[in-house]
């Protein structure tokens, strides 16, 4: 019965959204709502899109065991990197506009996912299954790419002087975009082509196959229920960007608070999916969704979020402060000796959930 019922929702919330994100597109445009009556339609539309988001990477995820790995995983970063792209461009344009939007979720999903998720996969498969083990050459292959561009997105702006501020001038922009495009490029080919072996789960070292690939029938429907979702996750973003912003700022959380909330947002189902697989003792899939969603965020975002600021004339400001710098470069020491091994317990889980811990205090007390 609770199968069934999850089924049908999977089936209706994408409908479901894309019917309310073009009643609130509609009645946003048609009549001028009250302050309390827009409050209550955006608060609507945040748990509207929060469900679709889930409904979203559930089909994502059904077509992704059906392709299988690494195939898969690629699946639901490619869904993901659409929805955050979608927030991130309404909240900046919506209102005022935050034209350092962009860095602050970026940089956010790099700390929730290599501080965040990795911490609480590596406590939570330790504590289930003492040590896990994973394939070396895949974790460092994430690695070896994901410094580069951070650095280039993230620290590189704030040293350059063709643009006052932590801005690229509109040539390095393109060109920056172009190389972190070039460097996800051939990090897939090697994924998915050249080192598929790499990323694939060890499903001998206590893993196990969960459950029989989809029907070609069940698949189809999800391709297309999934394309719903993302439209209707779309649409909404535009609705309740304001809102967002808004709330944030009512509570009295710094700016850099907004990136935060969008990065957890779009990465809460993928963590959920991490954390299952932990639990199984399929820590090379945990960290392939993790690792994979920051690579994402960077290699797919930052270029199309620079193409679409460039088109639109909209400010991008990309460089972070130097506590940021200290949080990054700590981070990525921290994951270098986490993953030198092939296997982790729970000491490297609780340094990162520390880690993770220190970055979200600093936002509000920085």
């Amino acid at each position: 019965m609770a199968a069934a019922r999850r089924r049908f929702l999977a089936r209706t919330i994408p409908i479901v959204g894309l019917v309310a994100a073009l009643a609130v597109t509609w009645a946003a445009g048609a009549t001028a709502m009250s302050e309390a009556l827009g409050a209550v339609v955006s608060l609507a539309g945040l748990g509207v899109l929060l469900a679709v988001v889930f409904a979203a990477v559930h089909h994502a995820d059904v077509i992704a065991h059906r392709t299988g790995e690494p195939y898969g995983t690629l699946v639901l970063t490619v869904a993901v990197t659409v929805i955050e792209v979608a927030l991130i461009l309404s909240i900046m344009l919506a209102g005022k506009g935050q034209p350092g939007l962009a860095r602050e979720t970026v940089y956010a999903v790099i700390m929730v996912v290599c501080n965040g998720v990795v911490g609480l996969c590596l406590v939570v498969g330790g504590l289930r299954h003492g040590e896990q083990g994973f394939r070396l050459p895949g974790i460092n292959a994430y690695l070896v790419v994901l410094m580069p561009l951070a650095t280039l997105t993230l620290i590189l702006p704030t040293y350059t002087t063709s643009a006052p501020g932590a801005y690229y001038s509109t040539a390095q922009l393109g060109f920056v975009s172009v190389a972190t495009l070039a460097l996800y490029a051939v990090f897939l080919y090697v994924q998915t082509v050249r080192h598929r072996d790499y990323f694939l789960s060890d499903l001998g070292d206590g893993g196990e196959d969960h459950g029989v690939a989809p029907a070609p029938r069940q698949v189809w429907e999800s391709v297309a229920l999934l394309m719903i979702g993302l439209v209707a996750v779309v649409l909404l973003a535009k609705g309740v960007a304001g809102s967002i912003e808004t709330m944030v700022l009512e509570l009295g959380a710094p700016t850099e608070a907004v990136g935060l909330l969008v990065a957890l947002l779009v990465l809460m189902p993928e963590t959920l999916a991490a954390l299952r697989a932990a639990r199984r003792n399929e820590l090379q899939k945990s960290l392939n969704l993790a690792l994979g969603s920051s690579l994402a965020t960077i290699g797919l975002t930052i270029p199309a979020v620079s193409l679409l600021a460039m088109v639109l004339k909209q400010p991008l400001e990309l460089g972070i402060d130097q506590h940021d710098m200290a949080m990054l470069v700590l981070t990525f020491g921290v994951s270098l000796v986490t993953f030198v091994g092939g296997r982790t317990n729970i000491l490297p889980g609780f340094v990162h959930l520390v880690l993770f811990a220190v970055f979200v205090f600093m936002i509000f007390v920085p």
